[in-house]
């Protein structure tokens, strides 16, 4: 796979226990690590990183599974992508990095990442960014019509394997394209600069990724929605400074109040929204930029 840097980071591989990933950094100030979800990579933070990258140390990994980093196989359990694991690496990263506690903003796959860690490491957090997703169990409860046809993907990768790996690997570009201009406002796959769509593209050619990207949601079916069972009934709740960032054409918002989801589950949460999909970095990068910058800043009323 071809590797390709955000303007201004550099990448390297860091060994981490039990696994490597690929970290892309760049700028100065306190740490803010930025997380990416499905089916994407760190690639899906360049038109925002350079930005946040002028006030803070900017700590782009791709999550185990997916881009340059590692991707081992699952196992029974569904544990080796599960969320509590993929936040442990992120822990393991932080320690790497001499890091006792940075900032965190996750879209898709890794906001769940990032509020797992909230809730497994609070003291390795200082204020949590959330982009487009309510958390999982709260999915699973409010499945219905509308997130059955547009969360279709939940329910398909989810399935046992090799199933769904075998479907895909017909025409794995075809099926990401379709998923990927399927999530935005616009249906189209215009939205993405060209760099970010090849490695998109090009993980989705390696079966190895493939078969992470469906452990990944093999997880969320089972082991993921588990820790967020316990979680809630234990009345354990984030205590971080949470904002939450949602687009009117994207999933949260077919849950009915999903910023009122998120105050069920954190003890300060604010949020905004815009008009656009799923993948509000590459769609709104102007929208990302206006509520985080001024959330994650030294003087902001919310600081921890």
């Amino acid at each position: 796979m071809t590797v390709t840097d955000i303007a201004g980071f550099i990448r390297r591989r860091i060994a981490l226990p039990g696994i490597t990933l690929s970290v892309q950094e760049g700028g100065a100030g306190d740490p803010l690590i930025l997380l990416h979800g499905f089916p994407e990579n760190g690639l899906c933070w360049a038109r925002v990183a350079p930005a946040f990258a002028q006030g803070f140390r900017v700590i782009i990994p791709d999550l185990r599974g997916y881009g340059q980093s590692d991707a081992p196989p699952d196992d029974a359990a569904h544990t080796a992508y599960s969320k509590r694991q993929m936040a442990a690496d992120i822990v393991a990263l932080m320690d790497h990095l001499g890091l006792p506690s940075a900032h965190i903003l996750g879209h898709d796959r890794g906001a769940r990442v990032a509020y797992r860690l909230a809730l497994d490491h609070p003291a390795r957090l200082r204020r949590l960014g959330i982009i487009e997703i309510a958390p999982t169990a709260e999915y699973w409860d409010a499945w219905g019509y509308d997130l059955a046809m547009s969360a279709w993907h939940w329910t398909f990768l989810a399935q046992p394997a090799p199933v769904p790996e075998r479907m895909i690997a017909a025409d794995p570009v075809a099926w990401l394209d379709h998923t990927l201009q399927g999530w935005t406002r616009a249906k189209s796959l215009g939205v993405f600069d060209d760099a970010a769509l090849a490695a998109y593209r090009a993980q989705a050619l390696d079966p190895a990724r493939i078969h992470a990207m469906c452990a990944d949601y093999r997880a969320g079916a089972t082991t993921d929605r588990a820790h967020d069972m316990a979680d809630r009934a234990a009345g354990r709740r984030i205590t971080a400074p949470l904002h939450f960032l949602w687009g009117r054409h994207g999933f949260p918002a077919r849950t009915g109040d999903p910023a009122g989801i998120w105050r069920r589950w954190a003890t300060q949460v604010t949020d905004s929204a815009c008009d656009c999909g799923h993948f509000v970095m590459e769609e709104a990068p102007a929208a990302v930029l206006d509520a985080f910058l001024p959330f994650f800043a030294p003087d902001h009323p919310a600081r921890s």
